[in-house]
């Protein structure tokens, strides 16, 4: 890059735009598929990639997630949600950076829908007995603490889930 040449990354972040009013239009597999790339690549600590994805499309679902914050109400106009999923950040053995990565996963699914001309915003959950209840809890405990495989990214098939856990 050079001082001359228009840089693009910084141009996206300085352009990039938050919504919290939808459409009604569908979204397309591609970009859905997209976006979920998109936090799938983000880093995380140690390549740990300690989250799940758990994408929402039912009408009646994204309306009860809607209560999960005070400002998670877009949640029920929205066409989709994607609930991003860590093991919990208080407990005893949880690495501190766990909320990092998660953020950095965020920035880029906000990111990668922008950039696709997809609205979106993150919303911050409050109530954490009730997003529980609405996503379920992993058939597996296990896979919330599993180690990463050596020498690369988790799948995206291992790391996003339809509608629940």
């Amino acid at each position: 890059m050079t001082a001359s040449s228009p840089d693009p990354v910084a141009a996206a972040i300085a352009a990039i735009r938050v919504v919290r009013r939808f459409s009604d239009r569908p979204l397309d597999d591609a970009a859905v598929e997209r976006i979920l790339q998109a936090g799938r690549h983000a880093g995380s600590s140690k390549n740990q990639q300690r989250w799940t994805f758990i994408v929402v499309r039912e009408r009646a679902r994204l309306a009860e997630l809607a209560a999960v914050g005070p400002w998670a109400g877009h949640l029920a106009g929205a066409t989709i949600a994607i609930a991003l999923v860590t093991p919990d950040p208080r407990a005893a053995a949880a690495p501190l950076s766990i909320l990092w990565d998660l953020g950095r996963a965020a920035q880029n699914m906000v990111l990668a829908a922008w950039e696709a001309g997809v609205g979106s915003v993150p919303a911050t959950v409050y109530d954490h007995d009730l997003a529980r209840r609405l996503l379920g809890y992993p058939a597996d405990p296990d896979d919330l603490t599993r180690p990463p495989k050596a020498g690369g990214r988790l799948a995206l098939d291992e790391v996003v889930r339809q509608e629940r856990w």
